[in-house]
């Protein structure tokens, strides 16, 4: 890293990272889950996961969405000795961090099939549709204003965590054409 220069990932990309793996074990879960007759049947479980999947989906695309829009106006100019970490390296930071949370969420939305079939596997995926939703919300903010948000990396702990959690205190602005992802999070074409 360049003399007094910090790592900087994609706030975006961050919020994005979970999205797929949360997805799919959601969607996994919930396949299995069906083939499981379960304790209430699937005439109740099926239609309590499609429930499920909208609030999990709603809650999570609008948690601490206050906290994201003062980060962004308040972001300062990223400086010339920064590092832009790279997409890939953000995404695969991220997974290994939470992979064994995502081994146990799935783990919990399976077993809760032999309760109410498909409903935790439903309640995974809308997790992981919030966080697509949310990361769509970020680029629509990110293309109005015509700047890439970016946060510091050491500042996302060892394991990746939150943007916009407790030890964020600042983010930093870039030019849409800074770093190898678009607004939003997703690979630039």
């Amino acid at each position: 890293m360049a003399r007094g220069g910090q790592g900087l990932a994609r706030v975006a990309v961050v919020v994005r990272a979970g999205a797929a793996p949360l997805w799919w074990c959601g969607v996994f879960a919930a396949g299995i889950g069906v083939l499981v007759p379960g304790l209430t049947g699937r005439r109740i479980g099926v239609p309590a996961g499609a429930a499920l999947f909208l609030v999990a989906a709603a809650v999570t695309a609008c948690v601490r969405r206050k906290r994201y829009a003062a980060l962004v106006r308040s972001a300062a100019r990223a400086g010339k000795q920064d590092v832009l970490q790279d997409r890939a390296v953000t995404v695969r930071n991220w997974r290994r961090g939470h992979r064994w949370w995502l081994v146990l969420a799935f783990l919990a939305a399976l077993g809760s099939s032999f309760a109410v079939p498909a409903a935790g596997g439903m309640l995974l995926a809308g997790v992981g549709a919030g966080l697509w939703l949310k990361a769509g919300w970020l680029g629509r903010r990110e293309r109005a204003g015509e700047t890439l948000i970016w946060v510091r990396v050491d500042w996302l702990g060892r394991r990746a965590g939150a943007p916009a959690g407790k030890p964020v205190k600042a983010c930093r602005a870039t030019g849409v054409a800074a770093g190898d992802a678009a607004p939003g999070g997703a690979r630039r074409r």
